[in-house]
């Protein structure tokens, strides 16, 4: 810890926090801080790709939060993981690289007023940064593809700013496997009227495959690898504190009245440290972790604040509030006459062959993501678009963390992907080592119920196809004795777990829409009209509405915005 002023500090090195700090740092004549609560992403089981198993409820790598019990889940609490190391959430997540669909960003144009969030405006931000191994093309950004992307939703400073990109950091690859089991149930679903496709990422990602990973040859990419080393590591302007964990903003006013922030409070494990910017301070600590640590500097609900004696400075009532996420319903099949990872790992021998394959090929289980084939499809014939995603994998368990089934079976997990049910995430003390009350209402609306249920019966539909017969699919979850819509929702609330895709703690909108946290440049609002001078919000948080799908790489997506913005910003100043 060499200084205590800086001109841009980001608080959160994960999916948003590492490209910001690449993104800032670049520009030579500034100072970049980057705070990381966690340990350096120097833990092995974080670059195996299976290795999310030794992650996932580690305090090496999470932060180990549970929701409040809810009363959508038959009074059941979940754990609720998020990335507590270099690279955040990319380093214990699923790997998979999913945009959302085209109307996802539309969407969010027309709630913050601001077409630079439409889908043509965003596609050239993914771009920007990915690294995809078809090669560059109208969809896709590749490295050392040189293409000329124009970016001409960039109209802040009255200009349209043309940008010539020679690819990107962010590794985009196929899997390294395949299952007889998935193909079978890739075959099935386009029997069951779901067409087959090779690429979820076109704008609109209704089909069947194979999801594509953040992988490099069989290991994890994680932002960390893609964005900080070695570029920012050799950078003498960029500086990394890990195990530092920001306990408050530092607030001020400047002469005419204007809210600032200032800086930061940082618990190093010693004692405090406050550290100043020059320019912004990036909150980027993601949908958990920024509504909380702006609750605990005073910007939120003031009577939420007052309850556990902090003074409110602004009185922001949308912090905290609009909690999305993606609620899996995990249905399991058992099979007959092919392997699954249920019996291939059910002897020394086998779980012997898994180890050798991965570690002279690198493919295999070891390189297997969380789920392998996907689907996007309507819940019933009246949805007007693909409503409802699916991760499917060649094994099954009673709950995460759990040993597998001794019989041979496949799970289809199924998530509504635009769930109408808010939750909330609020402080339970003024101590920034209490962890934060997580409340996502699971199913409480009823067209939330009702997308449940139809979702199970797509399902079951989908097994019922001729590819599948061969293995004598048999429903073993939750039970072919539940067909009303009763009776699926209630059993919905009891085996239904998170995906881990919580976004909207601190959602963007128009400057005078009263519950929005951030604009559209995601600036904090001041309540009055205006905006906090230096102080940003650029995570999952600022997500008015959960995308269509995995939430990292929009993530990516519109941290490059923001530091676009940023660089600009402080040209102009």
């Amino acid at each position: 810890m060499s200084d205590s002023q800086f001109d841009y500090i980001i608080v959160g090195a994960g999916t948003a926090g590492c490209l910001l700090a690449n993104r800032l740092s670049a520009n030579a004549s500034k100072r970049v801080l980057l705070i990381e609560a966690g340990r350096k992403d120097d833990y092995h089981w974080i670059h195996i790709p299976v290795g999310y198993l030794h992650c996932i409820g580690n305090p090496r790598t999470d932060w180990l939060y549970n929701t409040a019990p809810d009363e959508g889940l038959n009074g059941r609490s979940l754990r609720y993981p998020r990335g507590k190391v270099l690279g955040g959430c990319s380093s214990i997540n699923g790997m998979i690289y999913m945009r959302g669909q085209a109307r996802d960003y539309d969407q969010w144009a027309d709630i913050t007023g601001d077409a630079r969030w439409r889908w043509d405006n965003a596609l050239p931000y993914f771009k920007l940064h990915e690294d995809h191994h078809a090669g560059a093309n109208a969809a896709h950004g590749a490295k050392g593809e040189r293409s000329e992307v124009l970016l001409a939703d960039n109209t802040v400073y009255g200009e349209t700013l043309r940008h010539h990109i020679a690819g990107g950091e962010w590794r985009v690859e196929k899997q390294r496997l395949r299952w007889d089991v998935l193909d079978a149930f890739a075959q099935a679903a386009v029997q069951a009227g779901i067409p087959a496709t090779d690429d979820f990422n076109r704008g609109n990602n209704e089909g069947v495959g194979y999801f594509e990973v953040n992988q490099k040859s069989g290991w994890r990419w994680n932002t960390a690898k893609a964005f900080i080393r070695p570029t920012c590591y050799a950078r003498p302007n960029f500086e990394l504190w890990s195990s530092a964990q920001v306990a408050k903003l530092v607030m001020t006013n400047d002469e005419d009245g204007t809210q600032r922030c200032s800086g930061v409070e940082v618990w190093t494990g010693h004692g405090y440290v406050t550290v100043t910017a020059k320019q912004s301070v990036v909150l980027s600590a993601g949908a958990i972790g920024t509504p909380q640590i702006l609750q605990l500097s005073g910007l939120g609900p003031a009577e939420l604040l007052k309850q556990h004696g902090i003074e409110p400075v602004i009185d922001l009532p949308g912090v905290g509030a609009n909690l999305q996420d993606h609620l899996q319903i995990r249905s399991v099949f058992k099979v007959q006459g092919v392997q699954t990872l249920n019996t291939l790992a059910s002897s020394w021998w086998g779980k012997a062959k898994i180890g050798l394959e991965y570690a002279f090929k690198r493919s295999g289980p070891m390189s297997m993501a969380p789920s392998q084939l996907g689907a996007f499809t309507r819940s019933s014939p009246d949805q007007p678009y693909p409503n409802i995603e699916y991760h499917v994998q060649p094994l099954s368990l009673d709950a995460f963390g759990e040993p597998l089934h001794s019989f041979s079976a496949f799970t289809a997990s199924v998530c509504n992907l635009n769930p109408t049910s808010r939750g909330t995430v609020s402080i339970t003390s003024a101590n920034f080592a209490d962890a934060p009350k997580i409340a996502p209402n699971y199913l409480s609306t009823e067209a939330d119920r009702k997308v449940a249920a139809d979702s199970l019966r797509v399902t079951r539909r989908i097994a019922a196809q001729p590819a599948l017969a061969k293995y004598k699919p048999e429903e073993y979850k939750p039970g072919v004795q539940y067909q009303t819509d009763e009776d699926l929702a209630r059993l919905a609330g009891d085996i239904a777990t998170t995906i881990f895709h919580p976004v909207g703690t601190a959602r963007m909108g128009r400057l005078d829409d009263a519950m929005a946290v951030v604009d559209p440049e995601l600036r904090v609002r001041d309540g009055r009209g205006g905006v906090v001078r230096g102080l940003r919000v650029v995570d999952a948080s600022v997500m008015p509405t959960i995308t269509s799908g995995n939430t990292n790489s929009p993530t990516l997506m519109l941290a490059e915005k923001a530091a676009q913005w940023l660089a600009h910003e402080a040209e102009q100043a």
